[in-house]
Order: structure tokens, then C-alpha cells, then sequence
């Protein structure tokens, strides 16, 4: 019994995607924290899909893919933010016109490509091909996501709640803005090998919605989201073995029954908390 409950961790290959599960879920998880927090959860979407075409092209070059993905990724955040603040028209509806022409674009490069290797790694993710580059390339970008967002979260949390407030403050809340899309698009980067670009979206929303809804300070709601994220990556990653499974399509799963239940939670305990008042008062 108990060899078959370790067996995944006998395996190299298995080693290896816990590994990237343990260093991509703590960057992954404290922004989503802030993503939720900010209302920017489709700017995640629009960062993780709109690094598609610098990924191709960096491909097509010989230039490292982390490197295109980057790329991609600040042209798609500052594009947005340009557009929005010159024209009319919200920042939503930019972000989604201009990830879906740069997700397009890619799409096209990526399918124009002749070639007898493929790149469904950059899309789907591989967990189970993470090599020893991609644990040291996803644990220097974790340390330098988590040592901006640690250090600087308290000048961030003031930002997302009053922008004008910090800038009286004399906080530089343009370089926060611009920081924290930085390190945006390097936590998307650290999650190619992991859950691809269509699922990173996941591991940038739902760890901070799943915390948002069991705490009520955000110094918790951080703490809580990392160990949510941990749980659940590395819980899809063992799951997997046994079911035969995409690894990263069930770490989504799981945290979708996790927010699932904490939601169901929530209403239960403001239902509760309902109906002490309403008895108060009569």
C-alpha cells in the first residue's frame, strides 16, 4: 500500500513537476492576490495569452523563449495602458481587443511554422518534460516576483485601493503600476513549462479569489492564497499519476472545487450571520 502511494515520487520525470509545481505556485499565487484585489484578472488572461507571438518569434530566431515571452508580455501591458489612457474606451475592452489581435497573430505565426518540433508545450504546458533550465529558470524568476511583491505590498495594496491617496503620498505609482506588470509577465514566463499559456490564467485568479473569500485582511489573504496554490498544484500533480492525466488541467480542477467550496462556505456563513441579526432585532 504504502509503495504505491510514493511510487510518483520514484520517477525522475515526476520529481521534476513537483519541483516547478513548488516553485511556480508562490509568485503565481501572491499576485493573484493583487490581480483580484485590483480587478485586473483579465489582465492576466491578456498577458498569459498575448505572449504567444514573442514565444514563436523568439523560436524562429534561436533567441531563448523566456525572452520573446517577456517581450510580448510589456508590449501587451503597455500597449494597453497607452491605449486606455488616450482614448475613451475602458481599459477591459482594450485589454481584450488587444490580446486577442496579439493571441491571433501568434496563432498564425505558430501554425506557418514548418518545421518537425512543435511548441503545444508553450500553449498546454508539459510538466512532465520540465528539465533541470526550466527549474533553475522558474526559481530565479519566483525569487525576484516574491521579493517585489513582498517588499514592496504594503505601497502596492494603497495603490489598488486609491491611486490619488498614494500619489500624495508620494509613492511612484508609475513605477509600481509598470513594476507589477513586469512581474506579471516574468511569473507568465515561469509557468510555460508548467501549465502553458491558456491555464496560467488559473494560477493567476484563482488562488486570490479562493483566499479573498475565506479571509478579511490581506496580509492573510497572501498567506492563504500561496497554501491554497501549493495544496492544489501539488495535489494535481499527484492526482495525475494515478489518473492518467494532464497535470495541469487537473491542478485547475482542483482549484476550481476548492473555490467552489470556499464560496459555498462564504454563503453559508453570511446566511448564518443573517439570521443572528434579523433575530437581534426582533
Amino acid at each position: 500500500m504504502i509503495d504505491a502511494l510514493v511510487q510518483p515520487f520514484q520517477f525522475p520525470f515526476m520529481q521534476n513537476a513537483f519541483w516547478i509545481a513548488l516553485l511556480v505556485a508562490p509568485p503565481t499565487a501572491l499576485l493573484s492576490c493583487f490581480l483580484v484585489l485590483k480587478g485586473w484578472a483579465l489582465m492576466g488572461d491578456a498577458v498569459s495569452h498575448a505572449v504567444l507571438p514573442g514565444v514563436v518569434l523568439a523560436w524562429m530566431t534561436g533567441l531563448p523563449l523566456i525572452v520573446g515571452a517577456f517581450g510580448a508580455g510589456m508590449t501587451c501591458a503597455l500597449l494597453t495602458g497607452y491605449l486606455s489612457h488616450n482614448s475613451r474606451v475602458k481599459q477591459d475592452t482594450v485589454m481584450g481587443v488587444v490580446f486577442s489581435g496579439m493571441f491571433g497573430i501568434g496563432i498564425i505565426m505558430y501554425t506557418a511554422i514548418t518545421t518537425n518540433e512543435h511548441l503545444d508545450h508553450v500553449l498546454f504546458g508539459n510538466m512532465l518534460g520540465v528539465v533541470p533550465q526550466d527549474l533553475w529558470t522558474a526559481g530565479l524568476i519566483s525569487l525576484v516576483v516574491c521579493a517585489f511583491l513582498v517588499l514592496k505590498w504594503k505601497d502596492l495594496v494603497l495603490h489598488a485601493f486609491d491611486p490619488a491617496q498614494a500619489r500624495a503620498s508620494g509613492l511612484r505609482v508609475g513605477m509600481l503600476h509598470y513594476g507589477l506588470l513586469s512581474v506579471l509577465s516574468l511569473a507568465i514566463v515561469a509557468t510555460l513549462s508548467a501549465t502553458g499559456l491558456i491555464l496560467a490564467v488559473a494560477l493567476l485568479v484563482t488562488p486570490g479569489a479562493i483566499a479573498f473569500l475565506m479571509t478579511r485582511s490581506f496580509g492573510r489573504m497572501m498567506v492563504v492564497s500561496v497554501a491554497v496554490c501549493l495544496v492544489g498544484m501539488l495535489a494535481g500533480t499527484y492526482a495525475s499519476f494515478f489518473l492518467d492525466s494532464a497535470p495541469a488541467a487537473t491542478i485547475v480542477l482542483i482549484l476550481t472545487a476548492i473555490f467552489i467550496m470556499a464560496f459555498l462556505r462564504r454563503l453559508q456563513v453570511t446566511r448564518a450571520t443573517s439570521r443572528k441579526v434579523v433575530k437581534a432585532i426582533a
